[in-house]
């Protein structure tokens, strides 16, 4: 499966209570379909004592099963607590885009992107024949003239 189709078919489970594992959420879920992983991050930091962050991804074999999970567990009760259960969001490349370490005009999504509008633009240039109206007022005239249009 795909990068793109795998994101499709997982799930992101949030709201979950301590005392949930992936069994539980294994569990919770497989009536909606094959379930290819149930992933509950751990927190990071070392002295914590949460078992987990409080969310959970659960992948689906199929697209259509994980649409199903979410229409029929968002907002539903698990282990005394309300879940969210929404698509999953693909993980940015944190090399690109706003927020990166890279300035935006030396990363290749932006390259590729202003050359693609330079080509339309000399192509437009091209095609028309036209270039821009040497004088900005052009097409102002009788502008200059205050209230109603006499008719």
């Amino acid at each position: 499966m795909s990068d793109a189709a795998r994101w499709k078919a997982t799930i992101h489970v949030r709201g979950l209570a301590t005392a949930v594992t992936a069994v539980n959420i294994h569990d919770a879920f497989i009536p909606f379909g094959e379930i290819a992983d149930v992933s509950l991050p751990k927190n990071e930091n070392p002295n914590s004592t949460e078992p987990h962050r409080g969310f959970a991804y659960v992948e689906f074999e199929d697209a259509d099963d994980a649409k199903e999970a979410i229409d029929n567990m968002d907002q539903s009760e698990l282990f005394g607590r309300v879940i969210k259960v929404a698509a999953a969001k693909a993980p940015k490349n944190p090399n690109e885009g706003l927020g990166s370490t890279t300035a935006v005009w030396e990363q290749e999504s932006w390259l590729e992107k202003k050359a693609a509008e330079e080509e339309e633009r000399l192509a437009k240039e091209e095609e028309g024949g036209e270039s821009r109206a040497d004088d900005p007022m052009q097409g102002l005239e009788g502008l200059d003239v205050a209230g109603p249009k006499p008719e």
